[in-house]
């Protein structure tokens, strides 16, 4: 079971987001020709003045609920972004193969992020143009503030077979191995691309989702998706630590978003890293991990403490009085979650997690499908996610009530530097 409790200058809005549809954008007119489907580049509309926090190396919360987070920076937004509460990921097949039109996407796609972060519609909005032709916006984020929207694009490894891309396939991303336990959905695994959509407002993350792919009609199709709510992580110093749905704090001991050391040596691929276009950027793993709740909530309360190797209360590890005191592992069980999840048992492997937890309804039995939906950055997946997992799925107690029923990579690229940069250029360029 990967690791679910423990242990491991701003940049402006670009012009065409403040000269409107008129800008670089194109308007509803000129896109009729693309079978009416229209460049749906929706985006929420601003009430009032935007709160902009920094992305990057030096993440810091929004100074308000619905403050915007700068899209540009050396680093990719919602990675050590301080975490939203929100969650819509997708997964998308790629479906075409002329590689100038998928590039166009990517560029397109850009545009599109950049304004919807900054809360702005795109192209002529919702309403008010042409009765004849859809509206450039799906109109469901209209009066809604920007809710720290943060959108970030991953690369998978089936994108490398595809454009003539498999010499420029990073060494790091490697097809995950079987691990004992795994009980796949080929349905919800994989995917050529991702676009992971965090907000503080639902319906912001899902608008932002929902129009990437109208814009990617023909191009692209989504694969699978996930909602995700209450986040499982924080990447904040000081943050009170959020709960799973087993009831135990998690991330206690998460990388910050604001420890630019512990980023640069866990996180960021560097320079010598390779290949060359992913530096600045990071490795994602995503799984989805269904948690047997009803069995777990008949367990003793006792029994649960041991399982997790923290107490249910206060989160301290076996033998401490507080959440945040050093763990003495060898108080715990040999078996317990903390004790094989902590770097020390895993030759220092660390990992950045986002996590979230869902619940998509029941399975037809009465029981509610539900779990973690579990996201990790990291430099290295061979370094970093592998070797954790490799320990859990061979002695955790809680792979008694879990089981991974989802899995993805993703190459995960550096920021978008300016207006004239997109998602991808280094790796297209």
């Amino acid at each position: 079971m990967a690791e679910i409790t423990d242990d491991t200058g701003t940049a402006p809005v670009p012009d065409e987001a403040d000269k409107g549809a008129g800008s670089g954008s194109p308007s509803r007119r000129s896109l009729l020709g693309w079978g009416g489907a229209g460049l749906a580049l929706g985006a929420a509309v601003t009430g009032g003045a935007v709160a902009v926090a920094r992305s990057g190396d030096d993440a810091v919360p929004a100074a308000s609920a619905g403050g915007a987070v700068a899209f540009h920076g050396k680093h990719q937004a919602g990675i050590a972004t301080a975490v939203q509460d929100r969650l819509h990921f997708a997964a998308f097949d790629v479906k075409t193969d002329d590689r100038e039109q998928f590039v166009q996407l990517l560029k397109d796609w850009t545009k599109a992020a950049a304004r919807m972060t900054a809360g702005h519609q795109v192209g002529e909005g919702a309403f008010g143009g042409l009765a004849e032709a859809p509206p450039d916006d799906t109109g469901e984020a209209l009066g809604l503030k920007p809710s720290r929207l943060t959108l970030t694009i991953g690369f998978g490894p089936g994108l490398f077979e595809k454009f003539d891309l498999a010499d420029r396939r990073p060494e790091a991303l490697v097809d995950l191995p079987k691990f004992p336990g795994d009980n796949l959905d080929r349905s919800r695994s994989g995917g050529d691309l991702c676009v992971q959509a965090c907000a503080d407002d639902p319906q912001v993350a899902v608008h932002a989702i929902r129009n990437l792919a109208r814009i990617g009609f023909g191009k692209v199709a989504v694969r699978w998706s996930q909602l995700g709510f209450g986040k499982t992580s924080s990447t904040t110093p000081g943050a009170q630590t959020p709960r799973n749905l087993f009831g135990f704090k998690d991330g206690t001991r998460n990388v910050s978003g604001e420890d630019a050391s512990a980023l640069a040596k866990h996180v960021w691929v560097g320079e010598k890293d390779g290949p060359g276009w992913m530096a600045g950027g990071s490795y994602l793993v995503a799984r989805r991990i269904r948690m047997n709740v009803e069995t777990w909530d008949r367990t003793p309360l006792g029994e649960q403490e041991d399982i997790f190797g923290r107490d249910k209360g206060e989160g301290a590890p076996v033998g401490r009085a507080k959440e945040h005191d050093e763990p003495f592992l060898k108080a715990m069980k040999p078996d317990s979650h903390v004790r094989l999840a902590h770097p020390d048992t895993n030759d220092g492997a660390t990992i950045l997690r986002r996590g979230y937890s869902f619940t998509d309804g029941t399975d037809g039995l009465g029981r509610l499908d539900a779990g973690l939906f579990f996201l990790a950055y990291q430099r290295d997946v061979r370094t970093g996610f592998i070797p954790v997992q490799r320990t859990l799925s061979r002695s955790d107690t809680l792979n008694e009530y879990i089981q991974h029923v989802g899995s993805a990579v993703f190459a995960i690229p550096p920021g978008v530097r300016g207006k004239d940069d997109w998602w991808g250029r280094a790796l297209f360029g």
